[in-house]
């Protein structure tokens, strides 16, 4: 039997939604028959789409990479000052992040191209970090890498935060941008 390919796309993406909910708030141990169940399909046609453990992750990073690309791509970095630029950056990533944050708990990469990774989602980011050094909002005594790493790492905890329903994306989102920009002390 031949499906129509938006039908296929369609049912893809349902198992991919679903798979990234089950896998998030169970753990990287849920079954693929878990899944499946989850998801209202048999195993078999879980696996007609996703043979291996492996090809549903790698569907759900591409997912993920893609929503996350589009995100950056339509908050233009380039054209805000820096503390929008943070501001949408940070919601881009937890936005995007949360739906598919089963991905980053099984800690291993299943990026297929690294590099357009880098290119459409971390230049963006660094390219802004740079400007701020750059224009004198940020700190020119750290290197703007490290101020980049530094931001990352604040959005991957911000992400297990949301994860654990301890914050919501757009108090996460703030959180980081505050954070990164003014530090913890009180104003």
């Amino acid at each position: 039997m031949v499906r129509r390919p938006a039908l296929r796309d369609h049912i893809a993406a349902g198992i991919l939604d679903t798979a990234a909910a089950v896998l998030a708030e169970r753990g990287e141990s849920v079954s693929m028959a878990d899944i499946a169940q989850a998801a209202g399909v048999g195993r078999a046609t879980l696996y007609r789409y996703f043979p291996t453990r492996e090809a549903l992750l790698l569907g759900l990073t591409r997912a993920a990479f893609e929503e996350l690309s589009g995100r950056i791509a339509a908050a233009e970095l380039d054209a805000v000052p820096l503390r929008e630029g943070l501001a949408r950056a940070a919601r881009a990533f937890i936005a995007a992040g949360s739906r598919y944050a089963a991905v980053v708990h099984v800690g291993k990469t299943y990026v297929e191209d690294p590099a357009e990774f880098d290119r459409a989602v971390a230049e963006p980011v660094r390219a802004l970090i740079r400007r701020g050094v750059a224009d004198r909002d940020l700190r020119a005594d750290v290197p703007a890498e490290v101020l980049f790493e530094m931001f990352t790492a604040l959005l991957e905890r911000s992400l297990r935060l949301v994860d654990a329903g301890r914050l919501g994306v757009e108090q996460a989102g703030a959180v980081v941008t505050t954070t990164f920009l003014d530090g913890v002390a009180p104003r």
